[in-house]
């Protein structure tokens, strides 16, 4: 059952425009930059993140999106009863040695997180890993945390947060659920 709504389309494009910013400064450009966005809400969200810094830096930043199904460790108690999806990563240039800034919608316990760092790995060896996220709700069971964050939404584990984005759900909110 809903129970707020904490993010409206307004809100969620200042996140995305401040974040964007954020990642230009700390990273003095975008040079030697790439964005990836985890699948399925993360890569929605990188593209957004690179129209914005396209339109802030007037360059382009190569984006991808990784798909961490077969790197998560909570595989087996997910898929008793179901062969994982496995959706593919696309990853457009070599990352060896360039910053890789993760995307992705809401950072909770840090699991994803620590699947899709084992999932860059695999796929080279960036110079630098950093971790955007639209919100961060707190509850980390890992020693993760983001270095950029649209907003901090406390909630205690009995609620949910629910991203929802124009190019999936045909509207941008972020709710939260009882």
């Amino acid at each position: 059952m809903e129970k707020a709504i904490v993010m409206d389309e307004q809100a969620i494009r200042r996140a995305l425009t401040r974040v964007a910013h954020e990642i230009l400064e700390k990273n003095k450009g975008i040079e030697n930059c790439v964005l990836i966005g985890i699948k399925t809400r993360g890569i929605y969200l990188a593209k957004r993140l690179a129209e914005r810094i396209k339109q802030i830096e007037g360059q382009e930043i190569p984006v991808g999106d990784l798909d961490i199904t077969l790197y998560r460790d909570d595989l087996s108690i997910k898929t008793i009863n179901q062969e994982p999806q496995v959706k593919g990563s696309d990853i457009p240039v070599d990352i060896t040695n360039k910053v890789v800034v993760l995307v992705d919608d809401v950072l909770y316990t840090g699991r994803t997180v620590r699947a899709a760092l084992d999932a860059v790995m695999d796929i080279g060896r960036p110079s630098h890993i950093q971790m955007a996220v639209l919100v961060d709700r707190g509850h980390r069971e890992l020693p993760i945390r983001a270095d950029y964050v649209g907003k901090n939404i406390p909630t205690s584990s009995s609620e949910r947060i629910v991203v929802k984005l124009e190019e999936v759900d045909k509207t941008d909110a972020v709710t939260i659920h009882e």
